[in-house]
C-alpha cells in the first residue's frame, strides 16, 4: 500500500474509528484521516455510508465508489491485507477474539445507553451492567493469565477495540468523579498498558479528553448533570 491507498472517514470522538487507526498503525500502514461532522453530515458521506455512521474507509482509486464500512469488517480487511498479523493463528482462539471484539462492541453500546440515560433508574441500572461487563471482562483475563494485553504479551486486535473503552473511563474518572473499575487489577494493569502504546496515544488528537468532556457535559442526562457540577473541562 502506498501512502495515497488508504483514506479513513473519521469523527474526533467516534470510539469506532479508533479502532482502525491503531490497527492501521500497529501494522505501520499509512493513511489519510478525513474527518466530518455526524450532526451535519455531508452528501458525499451520506452517499458512500449505508448506515450514515463513521468508519468508512476508501481504499485507493474505488474508495469513492466502493467504500468499507462498519468497524469489525474495516479491522478485517486490514488484517487480510496488511503484515504483521494481529489475529491468532489458530482458528478456535481467532474465533474467540472475534467473540470478545463483539463483547467490546456490546460495552461501547451500554456506555452510550449509560451516558444518555435520563432519569435515575435507567442510569443506575446502567451503571451496574457496565460494572457485570467489566466485571466479566476481569474474570476472562484471569482466567487468560499473564498479560500486559488480552492475548499475553501478544498484542492482538481486541486490543484496539478495547483502549476507546478505557478512554471513556478516563473521562468518567477525570470530570464526572466516577470510578467504575475499582477493585478490578488486570483491567487496571492492561489499560494501563495500552494508554502507553503510541498507536493508542496517536488514534486521537491532543484535544480529545476536553472535546469529549464537553460532549459529555452537553448531555441532557444524569451523567451530563454530574459532569455540569464536577470540575470544567481538562486545559
Amino acid at each position: 500500500m502506498t501512502q495515497t491507498d488508504l483514506t479513513l472517514i473519521s469523527h474526533h470522538l467516534c470510539p469506532y474509528v479508533q479502532r482502525a487507526a491503531i490497527a492501521l498503525a500497529e501494522k505501520e500502514v499509512p493513511f489519510d484521516r478525513k474527518y466530518i461532522d455526524l450532526s451535519n453530515k455531508p452528501a458525499w458521506f451520506t452517499a458512500m455510508s449505508p448506515l450514515g455512521k463513521v468508519p468508512v474507509l476508501q481504499v485507493g482509486d474505488t474508495g469513492a465508489t466502493d467504500p468499507l464500512f462498519e468497524s469489525s469488517a474495516i479491522l478485517e480487511y486490514i488484517e487480510d491485507t496488511a503484515g504483521r498479523p494481529l489475529h491468532p493463528s489458530d482458528a478456535i482462539q481467532r474465533a474467540r477474539h472475534r467473540g470478545w471484539i463483539e463483547f467490546g462492541s456490546n460495552v461501547l453500546n451500554t456506555i452510550g445507553v449509560f451516558y444518555s440515560a435520563k432519569d435515575t433508574e435507567t442510569y443506575e441500572a446502567q451503571q451496574a451492567k457496565l460494572r457485570g461487563l467489566m466485571e466479566r471482562l476481569e474474570a476472562e483475563l484471569e482466567a487468560r493469565g499473564a498479560g500486559p494485553y488480552f492475548d499475553g504479551a501478544r498484542f492482538s486486535l481486541v486490543d484496539p477495540v478495547f483502549a476507546p473503552v478505557f478512554r471513556y473511563f478516563d473521562t468518567f474518572e477525570q470530570g464526572g468523579d466516577l470510578y467504575l473499575l475499582t477493585g478490578l487489577p488486570r483491567i487496571a494493569a492492561w489499560r494501563m498498558e495500552l494508554a502507553r502504546r503510541p498507536s493508542v496515544q496517536g488514534a486521537v488528537h491532543d484535544d480529545f479528553a476536553e472535546r469529549l468532556h464537553v460532549f459529555m457535559c452537553a448531555r441532557q442526562s444524569v451523567l451530563g448533570e454530574r459532569f455540569r457540577r464536577m470540575s470544567p473541562p481538562p486545559a
